[in-house]
This record gives C-alpha cells, sequence and structure tokens, in this order.
C-alpha cells in the first residue's frame, strides 16, 4: 500500500503555526469590531452561477480552469468558493439585509479554494480574512475599508505601512479608456507575450498588473486611466484622496493597480509594507458597486478588502514579529498509580475548573519521579504537583516550585491547594 499523503496545494497547519494564525484572526476580529462589523459566515459550497455572474464574461479563464466545481448530475454545478464577496452579497441579498439600516457591515474568515498553479506560497486551499460595507457610496466608506486593513496591520505589529491607490472607474468610463488601452497595446503587439496577447483580447487592465519587467517601459507610457474618469468617478476619487490627506495617512497613485476579478469599480488599492530592502503587498481590496445587480439582486453598491492568512504568516515570520505568547498549562500533577492516580485525576479538573492550566502525567503502568519530572521539564511548568502513597496517607500534595527562586518546595492540604496556586499565580 503506497503512504497516503496530503494533496499537493494544500496544507497542514501545524501547532507552532497555529499560534500566528490565532494571533491574526484574533486582531482581525477585534480591530473589525471595534469599527462596528459584525461577523458573518457563509457556505463553502455555492451554486457555480454565482460566480459566473459575479466575477464577469473577462474571467473566463478564472471560471473554466481555477475553480473547484462538482457537477450534481442533474443539469446543476456547484462550487467551492474561490472568493468571498460574490457569497456574501448573495447573502446579503437573499436574508433581506438591504431591510436593515445602511450601511450592513460584515466580516468573515474561512478557507478558499482555486485551482493554482503549483509554486511557494501559492495554495489551492487558502484561509482569508475579508471586510465589507454594503449599501453606501460614500468615499468615507472606501476610507474606513482602507483604514481597517491599516489598522489591522498596525495591531499585529508592522510599520512603514504605506497604501497604493488608484481608480478603475466605472461601467460609463471604464470601456472608453479600455478602448483607449487596447488601441495603444494593439501597437506595440510584438512587445506582447503570448500570455498578455490572450489578456489583451479578454482583459486588458490585467496587462497593467504583468510581472514582466520587460513591459516596464512600455506601461508607463500607456494611457491612464485617471484621465477618462467620468464627473462621478473623478470626484469620488478626489474625495477619498482627499480624506487620506486629512488623515495623514501615506498613497501613492499606481495607475498599474487593477484587481483580478472584474466586478470592481472606482477604489482599489493594496496595503505596502516596506521591509528590509523591499517593498511587498500585504492585501487588498476595493469597490465593486455593480456585482449584486449582476448576481441578480438589488442595485447595491459595496466596498471591501480581504487579507490572506497563509501570505500573512509568511510576513510575520520574514518581520519577526512573535505573536503573544500562548497561556499554556504551569501546573503538573505526577503520580505513582493507584489511588494517587485516581486522586491526581480529580485534582487535575478540580484545578482546571477554578480556572488554573493543568497538565496530568499518563501512564498504565507506574512511573519513576525522574521520568515524570523529564516530562515536566519539556513544557513551560511552573509548578510540579506530587502524589504519591504519603501524600495520599496525609491529604496533601507535595508542591514543588520548578525555579528554586520562586521558593522551596513544601506540601499543601488537597483542600488548600487550589487557593494556594492562585495566590503562588496572582
Amino acid at each position: 500500500m503506497s503512504e497516503i499523503k496530503r494533496l499537493p496545494g494544500f496544507q497542514d497547519i501545524m501547532p507552532e503555526d497555529r499560534v500566528y494564525w490565532d494571533f491574526i484572526m484574533s486582531t482581525a476580529a477585534d480591530v473589525a469590531r471595534r469599527a462596528g462589523f459584525q461577523r458573518i459566515d457563509v457556505p463553502v459550497l455555492e451554486s457555480t452561477n454565482l460566480f459566473a455572474r459575479g466575477v464577469g464574461e473577462a474571467s473566463d479563464f478564472f471560471i473554466k480552469k481555477e475553480m473547484y466545481t462538482i457537477d450534481e448530475g442533474d443539469g446543476k454545478y456547484i462550487t467551492m468558493r474561490p472568493e468571498f464577496t460574490a457569497g456574501l452579497v448573495r447573502a446579503y441579498c437573499q436574508n433581506g439585509m438591504h431591510n436593515l439600516p445602511q450601511p450592513v457591515k460584515i466580516f468573515t474568515f474561512g478557507p478558499l479554494f482555486r485551482r493554482e498553479r503549483q509554486q511557494a506560497g501559492r495554495f489551492r486551499q487558502h484561509t482569508q480574512f475579508d471586510c465589507e460595507i454594503l449599501g453606501e457610496t460614500d468615499p468615507a466608506a472606501d476610507l474606513e475599508i482602507m483604514m481597517t486593513a491599516m489598522s489591522l496591520y498596525k495591531a499585529m505589529g508592522y510599520g512603514a505601512l504605506t497604501f497604493q491607490l488608484n481608480s478603475t472607474g466605472c461601467p460609463k468610463c471604464k470601456p472608453i479608456y479600455i478602448k483607449a488601452l487596447k488601441e495603444y497595446l494593439g501597437d506595440h503587439l510584438n512587445q506582447l507575450g503570448p500570455v498578455d496577447q490572450e489578456r489583451l483580447k479578454l482583459n486588458p487592465l490585467r496587462i497593467l498588473d504583468s510581472k514582466d519587467p520587460k513591459l516596464d517601459e512600455l506601461l508607463a507610457g500607456a494611457p491612464k486611466i485617471i484621465d477618462y474618469l467620468c464627473d462621478d468617478c473623478a470626484s469620488h476619487f478626489a474625495e477619498l484622496r482627499s480624506l487620506l490627506d486629512r488623515l495623514g495617512q501615506s498613497y501613492t497613485i499606481n495607475f498599474r493597480l487593477v484587481r483580478g476579478i472584474d466586478y470592481y469599480t472606482k477604489t482599489v488599492f493594496e496595503v505596502w509594507y516596506e521591509g528590509i530592502g523591499a517593498q511587498s503587498a500585504l492585501c487588498g481590496g476595493g469597490r465593486y458597486d455593480g456585482l449584486a445587480e449582476a448576481i441578480g439582486g438589488p442595485s447595491t453598491p459595496g466596498v471591501g478588502f480581504g487579507l490572506g492568512v497563509e501570505r500573512a504568516v509568511l510576513s510575520l515570520k520574514e518581520e519577526k514579529i512573535t505573536p503573544p505568547a500562548v497561556d499554556e498549562p504551569h501546573v503538573f500533577i505526577a503520580h505513582f498509580g493507584g489511588e494517587s492516580k485516581a486522586t491526581a485525576v480529580e485534582l487535575t479538573y478540580q484545578l482546571r475548573d477554578a480556572g488554573i492550566g493543568t497538565r496530568l502525567a499518563f501512564a498504565r503502568t507506574k512511573r519513576s519521579m525522574k521520568s515524570q519530572m523529564r516530562e515536566a521539564n519539556k513544557y513551560a511548568i511552573d509548578v510540579a504537583l506530587i502524589l504519591g502513597e504519603d501524600e495520599i496517607a496525609q491529604g496533601v500534595a507535595t508542591v514543588r516550585p520548578m525555579d528554586r527562586n520562586r521558593g522551596d518546595q513544601t506540601q499543601v492540604s488537597l483542600d488548600q491547594l487550589t487557593a494556594w496556586l492562585t495566590d503562588f499565580f496572582s
């Protein structure tokens, strides 16, 4: 029988990494709730039509090649969610959230699934924190989403943060810009590789996001969407920039910044961090005022951002940002089997019920005290409790502080032990 292994593109989150995950998730939830966001959860499986209609025709490659889709056998197809926004907008529409006081501010966590090409740092299952404001066109809502993302990274210990910012226009002005961009790039078709030539046909904006340094000079001379914005988009972008300036928040207009899915309108942004010798994008988001209508719902403006947890973990490690220490059990109970084991088991749960984290030595047969103390030393144990025949007969436990600077070994009555330990740790 061949060895059973984890599927390529997926990962196991081991305890030493899970502390980073818990730190990110707890910090994100705290920052979001302080800004008035409420948690919502949506299904992992949705109708394929939700994502097909939501991401747009130009994202046909994404629909056919990157989504995990299941044929239900009755003419219906369901998909493991590749992104959060479409599902959250669907939940907003289906559950009548448009009848609530607007805007609705929500956040969520969970896994997303994409058939990514195998490469370092890219996973077919990845986890995201997602934050959205639905039902509001005010540029101040864009600002709030941006500053929530910024506040999250600051709360995790980052400095030197800035925004990359752009506007992608709206259905009124974006087509005019795309036409100009296609004409410009069409005149330089020989400089585009096969992938970008295909993008030119389906979604020319994605060429602006090309990581090919050979295109830098060509794209530097390309038309800029800011010169094609309609009055509404230009006014929206100007007010957002004014609000950022009022906060003293640094940002850079990046004319090449686009988002990978077609539903974005107006504001798009990324949070960038200047680490040791380089800059890198930490997360991003933007506005999507036409998405609800695209999936069959009422007209509902929206703006949001997503943070990839795996990417955030790597970034924290690279920057040597360590999560706060996890509070693990600080008491260890050693015993010699028989009645001492029964008493140790009883005492373990009494202490845990009192809020004192406790580890119990496991043993089917009698273990030496030396062996049990070696086990205690593997953990961050402050106090070892020893229960033997003499202790059981006297109704006491031998209390041994593992750091002798915190006191000498002593004996404490079992019925006074909880109070003694509470005082010891206070």
